[in-house]
């Protein structure tokens, strides 16, 4: 998975995903370079649903993303 910048760089590329416990680990690299190895911990994706229980429109958003084309680029 990529996570792109506004100017479409990559700024980081998640490589996987696992489970420690009840926490979410990944690994992946940012900016092309550095590898990165983080943790997700529960309060963590509360908070992002916080932020996203805020946005009424993103739910629906968020359900059918993943069978959304990517647009064209220009």
């Amino acid at each position: 998975m990529k996570v792109n910048g506004a100017d479409g760089s990559v700024l980081m590329e998640v490589k996987s995903l696992d489970r420690e416990g009840g926490k979410i680990t990944f690994t992946g690299t940012v900016m092309g370079a550095m590898p990165v190895k983080g943790v997700l911990s529960p309060e963590d994706v509360r908070s992002a649903y916080a932020l996203i229980k805020r946005k009424k429109n993103l739910w629906f958003f968020l359900a059918t993303f993943i069978f959304r084309r990517s647009p064209k680029a220009s």
